[in-house]
């Protein structure tokens, strides 16, 4: 690949939509949160643990006796954001604190609105500014205000009082990615309709999608060798639960397939069968989206069809792949 071949950087968001159960001790804290209440748990030695926990950190002993706290308290020690991120509770400076909660033994990690940064001190007094409606998430108690603070607006009251027992918890991750020489030049060949992988100098496999490099001898790999479309299923997963977000709907085949002339298999759909009809080893071939659609990504492909041609025998689908057949 030339110098001067362009440089292609994407941005994605990995994300996993986690369902959760709380468990007894950490639903009746959120349950309690929801009801604007904030309860602690009394250990084996009497201290009152705030957050709740649901063993004791000394005896690891089961712990069950709730203890009610007040929403106000004193900061033992705090740092200062003066540029907050995107992630951050608030878009204006505020402060991290450690709260020690009247009744409780042990403090609490949140956020403080204080304005600025001369008005916050060890020592201060705080109190909890709720959300306007509660959900039974952390994010209720929408940071901590000083104590002399007048709160105004209306809080509606909580939409159910039944115990909470779920939660959903997502996960994201928004990262930057920027192709190195293999990959972009493997992404800008599917812009032109083309698939091509690299081929190891030493053990002679072909690499596709390219890693830059062999997995097996850890040598450059640069020799490029185009593919056809056609292909072998080496496994398959019928796909019944539906993904958030991803517009086809279940039941939907994924596969790993090997290119004609490949040592290495990929993901890609296949359509245009009854689910119950693939197998390993059927052979297929690539469905391309119309020339003005392509871009520079494997959604190139639309889909892979079965073709008119003997399946390859389970047993020597192994040696294929080796031998790149």
């Amino acid at each position: 690949m030339s110098s001067s071949a362009e440089i292609l950087s994407q941005a994605f968001t990995l994300g996993y939509t986690y369902t959760r159960s709380t468990g007894p001790i950490v639903g009746q804290f959120l349950t309690s949160l929801r009801a604007r209440k904030m309860v602690g748990i009394k250990a084996s030695d009497g201290k009152v643990l705030m957050p709740p926990l649901e063993f004791d950190p000394v005896s690891a002993d089961a712990l069950s006796e709730f203890v009610d706290v007040a929403d106000a308290g004193m900061v033992k020690t705090w740092c200062w954001v003066k540029e907050p991120r995107k992630a951050h509770p608030s878009d204006k400076p505020f402060a991290w604190a450690m709260i020690l909660l009247d009744g409780a033994d042990t403090p609490m990690l949140h956020w403080v609105d204080a304005g600025d940064e001369a008005a916050m001190s060890t020592g201060m007094r705080v109190k909890v500014r709720w959300a306007e409606e509660t959900k039974g998430l952390m994010s209720d108690v929408n940071g901590f205000v000083p104590e002399a603070v007048a709160l105004l607006g209306e809080l509606k009251p909580a939409a159910s009082d039944e115990p909470i027992t779920g939660v959903e918890a997502p996960i994201y991750l928004t990262y930057n990615f920027t192709a190195g020489k293999a990959t972009a030049r493997y992404l800008q060949s599917l812009k032109q309709g083309e698939l091509v992988g690299q081929r190891c100098p030493q053990c002679r496999n072909v690499y596709i999608p390219p890693r830059g490099s062999c997995a097996a001898c850890g040598v450059p790999t640069e020799e490029e060798v185009t593919l056809g479309n056609k292909a072998t299923v080496e496994s398959f997963t019928i796909v019944y639960i539906p993904i958030p977000g991803n517009p086809i709907k279940p039941p939907y085949v994924i596969a790993n397939l090997v290119l004609d002339g490949a040592n290495l298999s990929f993901l890609h759909l296949l359509s245009e069968c009854k689910n119950e009809d693939v197998r390993i080893g059927m052979r297929v071939e690539a469905v391309w989206k119309p020339k003005e659609e392509w871009g520079f990504a494997m959604e190139n492909i639309q889909y892979f069809k079965p073709i008119d041609e003997p399946d390859v025998p389970v047993n020597q689908i192994g040696k294929m792949i080796k031998e790149g057949q």
